[in-house]
Formats: structure tokens, C-alpha cells, sequence
């Protein structure tokens, strides 16, 4: 009997050792993890980037574009509204939820092939999802020339009017209101009242326009393949939105001449070459030879 207490004493204790070893090793992965997430927020710190301040291609092409003070953009640019919706297409590209549909056997150029709703998971942006809805619904499936003027309402088409997303600027414009970049007011003229959103955050502006300065001066790579893809979208971008001059309008006459010319370096690449190489985001090159052709 006393044999048999020994036993059983013997295996409670194993088992409570085996226990206690599995709660020490999931406290020390669980450790481990707190860790990592915790290097991982200082590393976003460290960039100067943190969650509230990350923004899409869209709300950076438009603060690029808007007046600092006045808060509104230039009433003559009427590229802004279509190159908005090129920015969507290639951020939803760039989050891995749009692609282009498969050249063929024919080669299809890439303005002829349609864009393909890869994954509908939500991205957290109310104008990226309710293009990314439209997208994944429309059969047949559109081109990237088409999806650009659907999404702006130019159709002459009704029964596509639908597809057309209203107050963008606007939309974007409390976006960066959120995320504390603009602030909010009212603006008389003469015959109207607009609402205006002048910059209450130079500091962000100025990481931006930095960032689009230095891509083509500073740490100008001679090959857009080896280019970080957001950055050089967003050059090629604000380019076709007819903003990008306000990001070099402080630089001095030699920068500015130097800057220029590495962007129309970029822009005479051939589209249809450049997807094709290895790594391209071939979305993002449809995008440009829509804004190029």
C-alpha cells in the first residue's frame, strides 16, 4: 500500500513539474513577443512614423496640393481629381488587393487588361474599401484607364454613374483632420461659404515634402526597380495630380534644376518595359501609362 502512495505522490509531483515548466516556457514566448512588439513600436518611433501619422498615397498627394494656410488647393488644377483615384488603385495594388489579370499568350498591353479583385479584406479605409467594393462587384472587369474615369464620374455612360466616389477631397481632406494634420474652418467668398482645412501640422508636411525631396536629391537611386515602390508612386503620382512642383518650389535654383530632371528621367521610362521586370508592381506601371499615354 505504502508503495503505491509513493507512486502516485511520485507522478502528482511529475505532473506538476511538467506543468509548472509549460507556464514558465508560455510566460517566456509570451515574454519574448511583448518584447519584439515593443522593439517594433520603437522602431516606428524611431522613423517618426507612428499609426496616427501614416498616411495613404491619396491624403499625401492632396497635402501636397493644399495651400498651408488658405487650405484648399489651386482652383486652375484639374489634374488633382483623377490622379486621387490613380493613387487608390496603387495603394489597394501596394496592400496586395488589387492585380492586373494575366498578360496571355498574346501579350495584352497593360492598358488593355483588366484589374482583378485579388483579396476583399478590409483595409481600414472607408474610400480604399468602397473602391475596392465596386471593383470585386463589376463583371466584366474594367481596365485601369477605365476604373479611373468610373471612380471620377467621367462616363457618359448613366448606368455607370453609380461607380463615380463623391467628395474625395473633402473625404481625404477630415481624414488628415483625424489624424491631426489639417484643422477645420469656415471661408468667405463673396458669394459663398467654403469649408477649408488650413495645416495646423507643419511638422508632417515638412517630413513629406523632405521625403519627396530627398528621393530624387539626396538619396536619388538611379533605377526606380532598386526605389522604395511608395516613394517613387508617390513622385509619379503627384507628377500626373499636378502637384509635385509645390514639394520643390523651396529648393534653390541648381536643386530644383537637378530634382526636375531625375523626375523626367522617371517619367520617360516605358511603362510596358518596367512591368515587366522582375519585382514590378505592374498596377502601379498601368496607372502611369494611363496618366502618359
Amino acid at each position: 500500500m505504502s508503495t503505491l502512495t509513493q507512486r502516485t505522490s511520485g507522478l502528482v509531483q511529475r505532473r506538476t513539474e511538467a506543468i509548472r515548466s509549460a507556464a514558465a516556457e508560455k510566460e517566456r514566448e509570451s515574454g519574448g513577443e511583448e518584447d519584439e512588439a515593443r522593439r517594433g513600436e520603437e522602431e516606428d518611433e524611431d522613423k517618426g512614423d507612428s499609426k496616427e501619422t501614416r498616411l495613404t498615397l491619396m491624403e499625401e498627394v492632396l497635402l501636397l496640393g493644399l495651400k498651408d494656410r488658405e487650405g484648399y488647393t489651386s482652383f486652375w488644377n484639374d489634374c488633382i481629381s483623377s490622379g486621387l483615384r490613380g493613387c487608390m488603385l496603387v495603394e489597394l495594388a501596394l496592400r496586395g488587393r488589387l492585380q492586373l489579370e494575366a498578360c496571355g499568350v498574346r501579350r495584352k498591353s497593360l492598358l488593355a487588361r483588366k484589374v482583378i479583385c485579388k483579396s476583399d479584406a478590409p483595409t481600414g479605409d472607408v474610400l480604399l474599401d468602397e473602391a475596392l467594393k465596386h471593383i470585386k462587384e463589376t463583371q466584366p472587369p474594367e481596365s485601369v484607364q477605365s476604373w479611373i474615369e468610373l471612380l471620377s464620374g467621367e462616363t457618359w455612360n448613366p448606368l455607370k454613374l453609380h461607380y463615380q466616389l463623391r467628395n474625395v477631397r473633402e473625404r481625404l481632406a477630415k481624414n488628415l483632420v483625424e489624424k491631426g494634420v489639417l484643422t477645420t474652418e469656415k471661408q468667405n467668398f463673396l458669394l459663398f461659404d467654403m469649408t477649408t482645412h488650413p495645416l495646423t501640422n507643419s511638422t508632417i508636411k515638412q517630413r513629406l515634402v523632405k521625403k519627396v525631396q530627398d528621393s530624387v536629391l539626396e538619396k536619388w537611386i538611379n533605377d526606380p526597380h532598386r526605389m522604395d515602390k511608395r516613394v517613387l508612386a508617390l513622385i509619379l503620382l503627384a507628377h500626373s495630380s499636378d502637384v509635385l512642383e509645390n514639394a520643390f518650389a523651396p529648393l534653390q535654383d541648381d536643386q530644383y534644376d537637378l530634382a526636375m530632371k531625375r523626375v523626367h528621367a522617371l517619367l520617360e521610362l516605358e511603362p510596358e518595359k518596367e512591368s515587366a521586370k522582375p519585382n514590378a508592381n505592374e498596377l502601379m506601371w498601368a496607372v502611369v501609362a494611363a496618366f502618359t499615354k
